[in-house]
């Protein structure tokens, strides 16, 4: 058996229980693939995230408690977190992927911008039919990205009093399931360009509390929706968390905070 260490970081927060907790675990030499799981399910969080130095930058893979995800944002801004504020490791960070591409990661002090690939969302030309059934008040407009499925609501009131089924929306397509709207406010009150919630069941994440990934294809939507490149984001879910957009032609940086929680140690197989 061998010891490492393990950190329990809230992203998107600026402040403890807030935002969305990830496990970050930076390693010399990458775990196998099972093992990983195995941490990531023993965590029982949205995310656990594995990074490992590779050259100039870091390889980063997260895992959710029942399998690797392609994409998360709110755990690569954890990593980044770790390796600045626990490490004292200098930025900018980047962050190499197996599907989405380079992350950058700048900041200090707790606050940073995460750099992301802008995806844009595409028209859902077959909706499934059981999404009447999820959202029996209807929808203003359906639209997918590689990996999920995004139903724009009339209001932001209808984002926060979705009641979801997570049952039928793990039989969604990948089983994730985004609802959004313009406008809104923050849990203090404080308005918003727009607001989401966001639903994984079939990722093992009945709803994710803030989640970076999905405002790679929210933040662009809502700026030619709305006509601006700089946005302020919430998630309603919860716990909730701001999180700040800005748009360029081909990337979407984010900003947002983040706190530790925990720094501890696991015993794993060697």
């Amino acid at each position: 058996m061998r010891d490492f260490t393990i950190y329990q970081v809230d992203a998107f927060a600026d402040r403890l229980f807030t935002g969305n907790p990830a496990a970050v675990m930076v390693l010399d030499a990458p775990l196998p693939d099972d093992l990983m799981l195995a941490v990531a399910a023993e965590n029982n969080l949205s995310e656990t995230a594995f990074v490992v130095r590779d050259g100039d930058a870091y390889s980063i893979r997260w895992f959710t408690p029942s399998q690797e995800a392609a994409f998360c944002g709110h755990a690569t801004l954890a990593s980044a977190h770790v390796l600045m504020t626990e490490l004292g490791v200098n930025g900018p960070l980047t962050f190499t992927t197996r599907e989405v591409g380079t992350l950058r990661v700048t900041g200090s002090d707790g606050s940073y911008e995460l750099n992301l690939p802008r995806i844009d969302a595409t028209p859902m030309e077959a909706i499934p039919p059981a999404l009447a059934e999820i959202i029996p008040g209807g929808w203003v407009e359906v639209v997918r990205n590689f990996e999920n499925i995004f139903v724009v609501l009339a209001t932001p009131e209808a984002v926060t009093a979705f009641v979801p089924d997570a049952a039928r929306i793990a039989a969604l397509g990948e089983g994730c399931l985004a609802v959004t709207a313009a406008g809104g406010a923050d849990h203090d009150g404080n308005p918003v360009d727009f607001v989401s919630r966001y639903f994984a069941p079939g990722h093992g994440i009945e709803e994710d509390p803030v989640t970076g990934s999905t405002h790679a294809t929210l933040a662009p939507y809502w700026a030619g929706r709305l006509g601006k490149d700089e946005l302020t984001a919430f998630q309603a879910s919860a716990r909730g968390g701001r999180v700040g957009c800005r748009v360029t032609a081909d990337r979407v940086c984010l900003t947002g905070q983040a706190v530790t929680y925990l720094k501890g140690s696991i015993r794993l197989p060697a």
